[in-house]
């Protein structure tokens, strides 16, 4: 049996996978019944480990073992497989979500919390800062900083930036509304913006710019800054910076105000 490397590497991480399960796996499939050794001789696999990876995939709900002697195995129809993988991809989550939850309730985060308190007065305010390599790393980051405003909020951002900022922060902005925080966000806006720009509408001030920029102000303390244009870089590739510095977030923040009265407001 020959099967393309890439094609296994696929396998591997639709289902988690390692390379000997996908090998006797996909062997398996092609013959849709055999014994470990005959599975072990067609994906060239040792016949020691076989057995192990006919057992790991048994409990995975990919493999049937035939009553009988010998002991033979039954390919699970692909489309079953799927299914029992989503479902049991599924429980796991949950079950890590549950254990993540309990532990907020436990004094395992107050032990946690109280380490991080102790570690931040130590540290100089101009030593809390950091590099955020991807964009999925920041944006979690740039929802942490939002998500503890007490005062203000400010971004400045992109049409493609605002978009993004809508769909993943707009229940975050809804929270900060309520605790009276003010948030004002500016951007160019176009045609693609419209329906983002009325889902903000009660909840954050907009306004058009003709300026491109990417950077958001919290409290006039703190300040995460993105250094290259999104719509020529890679999201693997983006890279933001974060920095606690009220003396410089506060400047930048009196000169966003300058240029926020010269701007046009959107109306929701």
């Amino acid at each position: 049996m020959i099967v393309k490397e890439e094609f296994l590497s696929k396998l591997r991480r639709f289902f988690s996978l390692n390379l000997y399960e996908v090998k006797i796996w996909t062997a398996l499939l092609s013959r849709g019944v055999s014994t470990a050794g005959e599975l072990s001789d067609i994906a060239n696999v040792p016949r020691s480990r076989s057995y192990d990876v006919l057992e790991s995939l048994e409990k995975k709900g990919f493999v049937v073992m035939k009553l009988g002697k010998p002991i033979k195995y039954i390919a699970v129809p692909p489309g079953e497989v799927v299914e029992r993988v989503k479902k049991n991809m599924r429980f796991a989550a949950d079950e890590k979500i549950k254990r993540l939850e309990d532990m907020k309730k436990s004094e395992v985060l107050d032990e946690l919390n109280t380490l991080h308190t102790q570690g931040v007065e130590l540290v100089e305010p101009a030593d809390l800062s950091g590099s955020l390599r991807g964009r999925h790393n920041l944006y979690n980051h740039l929802e942490l900083t939002i998500r503890n405003a007490e005062h203000s909020v400010v971004i400045m951002t992109t049409p493609q930036g605002f978009l993004r900022k809508v769909e993943g922060l707009k229940g975050t902005f809804e929270q900060l509304k309520k605790r009276g925080v003010k948030i004002r966000i500016a951007a160019p806006m176009n045609k693609e913006t419209k329906a983002a720009q009325k889902e903000l509408a009660g909840i954050a001030e907009v306004r058009n710019t003709d300026t491109s920029a990417r950077f958001a102000i919290v409290d006039g303390k703190e300040i995460i800054f993105m250094v290259l244009n999104d719509t020529e870089v890679h999201p693997t590739y983006d890279v933001g910076i974060w920095v606690n510095t009220p003396f410089f977030a506060s400047a930048l923040e009196c000169l966003f105000d300058t240029a926020w009265k010269t701007m046009k407001p959107i109306k929701g």
